[in-house]
């Protein structure tokens, strides 16, 4: 085996492993609770030492951004466009559903000052093609494109907690997920931003 192939799976076992403790802490917030997380509490939940951990995340803070940014990306995987417009609705809203604590994280991230492409890299692109949606549909009015999107992302990512816990507690996901797809989909249609 060469250096180069050593050193690739060494790699690749990093970032295994990374993803794993990843993954882990994000259970350990939805069980526990944020408050809850530790690099001592990750290890135990890993079954290794600490030094494993420290490995990976520096303290703490490195930890919960590491899980923040998980968290951003598994968002971001829903605005891929290749993915039908439903597909997209359903999976943020389902997310967010299945992912209260660390959804708590990433609305405070969310809200926190600092550019948003640094949490959400398609931002401009986003912008872009809704403002020109909007602009067709409405060319005689001005069209403010960075507010409409952050009216839908705050709608997306927040609009469906709202709703389980203080507008319809008894309603399951599934049922909450076709409501939230039927009413997403109808704005998007009504302010001319063509289905998929």
């Amino acid at each position: 085996m060469t250096d180069e192939t050593a050193q690739q799976r060494r790699y690749k076992s990093f970032e295994d492993t990374h993803q794993m403790l990843i993954e882990l802490a994000v259970g350990l917030i939805a069980d526990r609770g944020i408050d809850a997380l530790s690099l001592s509490a990750l290890a135990r939940a890993a079954g290794v030492n600490r030094t494993t951990i420290y490995y990976h995340f520096t303290d703490r803070d490195a930890l919960v951004a590491a899980v923040k940014l998980w968290s951003s990306q598994q968002i971001v995987a829903a605005f891929r466009p290749e993915l039908p417009r439903q597909a997209r609705i359903d999976y943020v809203t389902r997310f967010v559903l299945d992912n209260p604590a660390i959804m708590s994280l990433w609305i405070e991230d969310f809200i926190a000052p600092g550019d948003i492409r640094a949490s959400y890299p398609h931002w401009d692109a986003l912008v872009s093609g809704i403002g020109t949606s909007l602009a067709a549909a409405f060319p005689d009015e001005p069209v403010d494109a960075e507010v409409y999107c952050v009216m839908l992302l705050t709608s997306a990512l927040i609009g469906p907690r709202v709703f389980r816990h203080r507008v319809a507690p008894d309603l399951d996901t599934e049922a909450t997920i076709a409501r939230f797809r039927q009413e997403q989909q109808r704005v998007l249609r009504r302010d001319g931003i063509a289905d998929d």
